[in-house]
């Protein structure tokens, strides 16, 4: 069974950073995507990156590009959204997901529907 496990939500000033981390486990094959999503109250769930546990290829969407940056730890497990200037419409409950790819490099975007497996999220609030 896969499991995801966020943390690192906190409450920071507007133009702070923070890291978010993604444990996953239970994974029945070694080809599979990491993705960050948020959710904000009253609005839809938006998909920030994903990355690929194949090659290590990211993809952001428009709202994280240039501030927000995902990486892995394979060793650990870990997948990470390091997020730069934040700002107070970035305050939402931060998701990570999973799905399984095929074992072949594709490309991965963090597309809601595309996502099976979810972790119960992390709150992060930005103040003015």
């Amino acid at each position: 069974q896969v499991q995801l496990v966020e943390s690192g939500g906190d409450t920071v000033q507007s133009g702070g950073s923070l890291r978010l981390s993604c444990v996953a486990s239970g994974f029945s094959r070694d080809s599979y995507a990491i993705g960050w999503f948020r959710q904000a109250p009253g609005k839809e769930r938006e998909g920030l990156s994903a990355i690929s546990s194949v090659d290590g290829g990211t993809y952001y969407s428009d709202s994280a590009e240039g501030r927000f940056t995902t990486s892995r730890d394979a060793a650990k497990n870990t997948v990470y959204l390091q997020m730069n200037n934040l700002q107070p419409n970035d305050t939402a409950i931060y998701y990570c997901a999973a799905r399984y790819i095929p074992s072949t490099p594709v490309v991965v975007t963090p597309m809601v529907v595309l996502y099976d497996y979810w972790g119960r999220g992390t709150q992060v609030t930005v103040l003015p």
